[in-house]
C-alpha cells in the first residue's frame, strides 16, 4: 500500500487498485480475463503458468521473504519449533498447498522431517494469521513480514536456516494491460532503490 501511495503521489494522473489474495487465486482470475495490468507472486510457479500462456512475458524477482512459525501472544501452546507441528494434541494450522505459503510452509516441515498434525488448511496467508491472532490455533507457518504486520497479537519463532524456505517473488506487467507505460513504469518502481526501501521496511530482503 505504501509503494503504490508513493507511486501515485509521482504520478497524480494515476490511481492504483490493489488486488491482494493468494497467488494462485490472482493466477485464475489473469487467466480467466479479469482486467490487470501487473502481477506479483509470492512463487515462481505461478507466475510462470501466467507466462506459458502469453499474458506475462519477462518476470522479474522484486523482493525474497523467510517463512517463521507464528504463535498466539504469549505462545499459549508452548511451541517451541518445527517438531511441536506434529503434536496432535495442539491445533495447527496451515495454508492451503496450492498456495505459496503452504507449498513452503511444507516443505521447510519436509526438510525438518516433520510430518505435521494439521487441523486446519486456510486459503491464505491472511486466513491463517487471523486464526492465530484470535487465538484459535497453537501455531502455523507464515512469513516474517506477515509476523511484523501482526505487531503484539502474534509472536515469531525461527526456522533453523538449514530447513527454511526462502520465498522469491517475481512482478511482471501484463501483456494485455490496459495502461501498458503506467504498468512498466509501476514495476520499474518496485525495483528501483525507493521502492525496495518501502518493501524492505516491511521486513522483506532485496532478490
Amino acid at each position: 500500500g505504501e509503494a503504490a501511495e508513493e507511486f501515485m503521489g509521482d504520478h497524480p494522473d494515476v490511481t492504483v487498485e490493489l488486488n491482494l489474495a493468494a497467488s494462485s487465486t490472482l493466477r485464475e482470475q489473469i487467466l480467466a480475463g479479469a482486467p490487470s495490468d501487473v502481477f506479483a507472486s509470492a512463487n515462481a510457479s505461478n507466475m510462470d503458468q501466467v507466462v506459458e500462456t502469453g499474458a506475462a512475458t519477462d518476470p522479474q524477482d522484486f523482493v525474497t521473504n523467510q517463512l517463521q512459525i507464528v504463535v498466539p501472544a504469549e505462545n499459549p501452546g508452548g511451541v517451541a519449533g518445527l517438531d511441536d507441528f506434529a503434536d496432535a494434541d495442539l491445533l495447527i494450522g496451515l495454508c492451503a498447498e496450492e498456495v505459496p505459503c503452504g507449498e513452503f510452509g511444507r516443505e521447510a516441515l519436509a526438510n525438518a522431517q516433520v510430518t505435521p498434525s494439521v487441523d486446519t488448511n486456510e486459503p491464505d496467508v491472511r486466513a491463517l494469521l487471523t486464526k492465530v491472532e484470535a487465538g484459535e490455533l497453537d501455531a502455523g507457518i507464515v512469513y516474517i513480514t506477515d509476523v511484523l504486520a501482526a505487531g503484539d497479537a502474534v509472536e515469531g519463532i525461527d526456522i533453523p536456516a538449514d530447513v527454511n524456505v526462502t520465498a522469491t517473488y517475481p512482478i511482471a506487467a501484463l501483456s494485455d494491460a490496459g495502461h501498458a507505460e503506467v504498468a512498466a513504469a509501476f514495476v520499474e518502481f518496485v525495483l528501483s532503490d525507493d521502492g525496495q526501501e518501502i518493501l524492505e521496511s516491511y521486513g522483506f530482503d532485496s532478490p
